[in-house]
């Protein structure tokens, strides 16, 4: 026993001396591509889909074990096939995971190096002004109860979206906002695309949340269509409810709710306006969300 052990002691001091200082760096590395993934999965639906796949590779294991050939030949048919299968059923979350990386600090980094300066003053203003604009035309259709869904685009470009409806491409005004949602018009039951501050389409078509069990029951289309484009992209998206007038901001799959003209105005400010090198990104939390008026399913 002391033989065994005295080989194993010696078998790993000869491995730390060849321990380099790459080693480390390449197993921090592949130790938080892992954690990252299984952060990935867990927030997601596909954490039963990794659960069935398990289940699928115990069964081939057993089927080995106990010499059961005819499963055992259907599982390696099937896990031959597994990497193209796997990409197909976790597409939904590969491509969220990828613009997420789109997203993150390094690649901004990496963008205002290849462009060589940082957002322009000018354009600050414009996207100040279409905040402006909104919150002030968010604000009068609280007061007359007119139902409104205005979506910020941010990095995650939404062409496919604005396909779907009229490009304006306009300078904002409250009364331009007013005229496209005004209930009589051609554009109001679609979405209004806020490009870099800019009126840029309307009437467009958004996707619905597919997590209908995490939505209160009380909320209409227009507040799931704004789930539902937040859960695939990064856009800030305002919603307006016909019925009483409440405005709320989706963001990240995420409803807050109960916004005055204020707190809309800063909270937008605070997740579309680009901050400086210096600064974090900010959550989007405001006053209203303070309070915990956040997504319905927090009061199931």
């Amino acid at each position: 026993m002391w033989e065994a052990i005295i080989n194993a002691y010696r078998a790993f001091v000869s491995l730390m001396m060849t321990f380099k200082a790459t080693d480390v760096l390449d197993i921090m590395i592949v130790a938080f591509i892992i954690y990252n993934l299984i952060k990935i999965v867990r927030e997601t639906r596909a954490e039963q889909l990794v659960k069935g796949i398990l289940v699928l590779i115990v069964a081939f294991f057993i089927s080995g074990l106990f010499s059961l050939k005819m499963l055992n030949a259907l599982f390696s048919s099937f896990f031959q096939f597994s990497v193209l299968a796997v990409l197909i059923v976790f597409q939904p979350e590969l491509r969220s995971a990828l613009e997420h990386i789109g997203r993150s600090q390094i690649a901004r980094y990496w963008n205002t190096i290849s462009g060589g300066k940082n957002v322009e003053e000018d354009k600050i203003k414009q996207i100040k002004q279409g905040i402006h604009c909104v919150s002030e035309a968010a604000n009068n259709f609280q007061r007359s109860k007119t139902g409104a869904l205005i979506v910020f685009e941010r990095q995650t470009r939404l062409g496919d979206i604005i396909n779907t409806g009229t490009v304006i491409d306009a300078e904002p005004s409250v009364s331009m906002i007013g005229n496209i949602f005004f209930n009589k018009a051609p554009l109001h039951d679609g979405a209004m695309i806020i490009r870099d501050g800019k009126l840029y389409a309307a009437g467009c078509i958004l996707p619905l949340t597919q997590n209908n069990s995490a939505v209160s029951a009380e909320l209409g289309t227009r507040h799931r269509a704004a789930i539902g484009i937040s859960e695939n992209s990064d856009a800030v998206i305002v919603v307006v409810s016909e019925e009483t007038g409440n405005i709320s901001v989706a963001v990240n799959g995420v409803l807050t709710r109960d916004y005055t003209r204020e707190t809309l105005n800063v909270a937008l400010e605070e997740m579309i306006v680009p901050q400086t090198s210096e600064k974090t990104e900010r959550t989007p939390i405001n006053a209203a969300a303070k309070k915990g008026k956040r997504n319905e399913k927090n009061k199931k």
